[in-house]
């Protein structure tokens, strides 16, 4: 839209120009052959004259229009805005933070991408899971997310795509399964309008482009004794790595949950001392 309006703007002022240039030659053709100026001809050189003025204020009026307009969308810009971010999360992100306009892939854990939004949540944010049906409110309550500030799709269809552009419009973090195939172009418009609106994605599953993959590599619970006892916390190593290795691998421990529910760095493993460690074959996220 901006280039064609560009290209318009142009086209007038260029036939501004070569109206002034055929005027002034016939006003010069004129006097060469020593023509009389008669108040009539003087009369329609005004009112060209006038035409070009017109022309020139109104090719003004859409080139200050559209440097507005630009100047609109870079102020709307938030490449390096960070937004509020659990710490646990904090070494694995570019930044220490999530970057509204940024998208994100958590392939494996739902209780991982939960903990995406809850910094956010809890400071006062607007936000959404669509297509999530196992998404537990209970839990997401206990983790702090504020549950009036929480949109639940969970079961949008085919439109899961659609649906989640929409929700970009008014939530601060939207997190997303993906159920079909996504294409570069939808990628492409949705990532515009996430850096319009700062939002960021976080896709439950492969995102082409994703800033920044989030995998659970290593994962063990503990707390089982011999043949007794409960699962108490789950032991995680999660590793970040970058759009095309825009960004270099990255691990941390995380304790995922911990004993009390939470998410929250894990200490450092020569300092766990106690309880039986149990390494599962598979893990339910």
């Amino acid at each position: 839209m901006f280039e064609y309006e560009g290209m318009q703007t142009a086209a007038v002022l260029r036939s501004s120009d070569e109206r002034g240039d055929r005027g002034r030659g016939d006003r010069e053709h004129i006097g060469r052959n020593g023509a009389a100026r008669s108040s009539s001809g003087a009369g329609a050189a005004g009112a060209r004259a006038s035409d070009h003025v017109g022309a020139a204020r109104a090719a003004l009026d859409r080139i200050t229009s559209l440097r507005s307009r630009v100047a609109d969308m870079e102020a709307t810009r938030v490449d390096t805005e960070g937004l509020p971010t659990a710490d646990a999360l904090a070494p694995l992100l570019p930044g220490g933070a999530i970057r509204a306009g940024g998208t994100y892939s958590v392939p494996e854990s739902v209780l991982l991408a939960q903990t995406m939004l809850q910094a956010a949540s809890a400071s006062g944010a607007w936000c959404a899971v669509v297509g999530v049906p196992s998404f537990g409110v209970e839990a997401a309550a206990a983790a702090g997310i504020d549950l009036e500030r929480l949109v639940l799709v969970p079961d949008p269809g085919d439109q899961w795509l659609a649906v989640t552009a929409a929700l970009a419009d008014v939530a601060q973090i939207v997190l997303t399964r993906p159920l079909g195939r996504v294409v570069p172009g939808d990628v492409a418009r949705l990532s515009a309008r996430l850096r319009q609106r700062g939002a960021a994605l976080v896709a439950l599953g492969a995102w082409p482009g994703a800033d920044v993959t989030l995998r659970v590599t290593e994962s063990r619970w503990s707390g089982i004794g011999q043949g007794h006892g409960y699962l108490t916390e789950r032991r995680v190593t999660v590793t970040a790595s970058g759009r095309a290795g825009a960004v270099r691998p990255t691990s941390t421990e995380l304790l995922l949950p911990a004993a009390d529910g939470s998410v929250r760095a894990a200490a450092p493993a020569a300092a766990v001392t106690g309880g039986r460690v149990l390494r599962p074959v598979a893990v339910a996220s």
